[in-house]
């Protein structure tokens, strides 16, 4: 799918303008047609000037647009006049330009999940198939309501995730970045100091002089250490993006001491809390699966929650196969045979997302006091190495200098 930047004459003759993603120009042009808009050209963008960090729009903006989009429609205003209104007080450009390219859409007679369906990278396939079934069922103040809460939910773990990973990826920045200074500048200059003092290699401690080889290696390397880095990444990368490699790393992620298990936590409070909001505003639970195996976000849990929709499509029940996956843990299984029992999934499906969240608070916390006092016993202990071994001679020489 590529983007194709349109410009088409509405039946007054106002000349509008927008960006679709399609396949090819032909298909923007029978998708304006369908909207009753006459081509006037259609261009497709460059691909350079279509990167783009996300969306332009944050998960904040959705949600005040969701909460307040809930709020008039609750109030009895009109689709369009909401979407204008909103669309025309957005301090975010980009947003503001979606609101207006999804009220044309619904002006020329469109849907509103159609035409939120046309910007996936802001309406995500969870977020249209609720407006669908809030359409359908007459209850779309309701189903956004509902919506407001789930993606104020889903940010607050992943500001979680970021905030427990933020501090170590510093404090591992900043020490590489001063053990490069010291092997490279500081060792260096004290070696030469100690040559210009009379002190020869041999007449070093033995500490000083494995630093001072250290730096030796590292500088001689530095180049190629750069070179095998970068090479790392792009090998990495390249890896990731094969299936094979992707489930690879995905799979040994969630084995990782320490933070494993905050992910797996992570994951069981995401699958329920989204499974439990589409079924709670009315869609199929075979949809519902598929949509939470594509926002999982991680290949093995997606393979698990398709495994489980194909067991429920044969006729199964949901905790059996759920079981069968090892993905999620026994109390979860549990719960959700004991909602199915009393018809009540969707509620057990939320709690269990409210208690996972509270464990997932928990064991952020548990795994920020952990990581603190690691880093800087590791951070602490490299460049008080470095320092000792650079101030044992120097304690020699002025022993000798005393002595003398």
């Amino acid at each position: 799918m590529a983007e194709f930047a349109w410009e088409a004459r509405a039946r007054t003759g106002e000349l509008r303008k927008g960006v679709m993603e399609a396949a090819d120009e032909e298909a923007v042009n029978n998708r304006l047609r369908q909207q009753q808009l006459s081509p006037v050209k259609v261009k497709k963008k460059l691909a350079l000037l279509a990167l783009s960090f996300g969306s332009g729009v944050s998960t904040k903006d959705l949600v005040t647009f969701t909460r307040l989009f809930a709020t008039m429609i609750d109030a009895g205003l009109p689709l369009v006049q909401c979407l204008e209104i909103l669309g025309g007080q957005q301090t975010n450009k980009t947003f503001g330009a979606v609101l207006r390219d999804v009220k044309n859409a619904v002006e020329q007679g469109a849907s509103f999940s159609d035409a939120l369906r046309r910007h996936p990278k802001v309406f995500d396939e969870l977020f249209v198939n609720l407006i669908h079934a809030g359409e359908v069922g007459g209850i779309l103040d309701t189903i956004m309501n509902r919506l407001s809460v789930y993606l104020e939910k889903r940010q607050k773990l992943v500001r979680q995730v970021r905030g427990a990973l933020v501090y170590p990826s510093i404090v591992v920045v900043i020490a590489v970045g001063v053990m490069t200074v010291l092997l490279t500048f500081v060792i260096p200059a004290f070696e030469n100091m100690f040559k210009d003092f009379g002190g020869g290699k041999e007449a070093l401690p033995w500490l000083t002089r494995v630093v001072v080889q250290l730096s030796h290696n590292f500088v001689s390397a530095l180049p190629y250490l750069l070179v095998a880095g970068v090479g790392a990444a792009f090998g990495i990368g390249y890896i990731y993006r094969q299936p094979r490699g992707k489930r690879f790393f995905h799979s040994n992620v969630l084995k990782l001491p320490l933070i494993g298990g905050v992910l797996r936590k992570i994951a069981v409070a995401r699958f329920t809390r989204t499974l439990g909001t589409l079924l709670q505003s009315g869609v199929p639970i075979l949809d519902a699966l598929d949509i939470c195996a594509r926002t999982a976000g991680n290949v093995v849990i997606e393979s698990g929650i398709s495994y489980v929709r194909q067991k429920i499509s044969e006729g199964k029940n949901m905790a059996e196969p759920l079981a069968e996956t090892a993905v999620f843990p026994d109390m979860v299984v549990q719960m959700i045979a004991v909602g199915e029992q009393t018809g009540a999934l969707d509620q057990m499906l939320n709690k269990i997302a409210d208690f996972y969240e509270e464990e997932t608070d928990i064991a952020v916390a548990a795994l920020t006091s952990a990581l603190e006092p690691i880093m800087m016993v590791g951070v602490g202990g490299m460049v008080g190495v470095v320092l000792v071994a650079m101030y044992l001679p120097i304690f020699s020489l002025a022993g000798n200098i005393k002595t003398d």
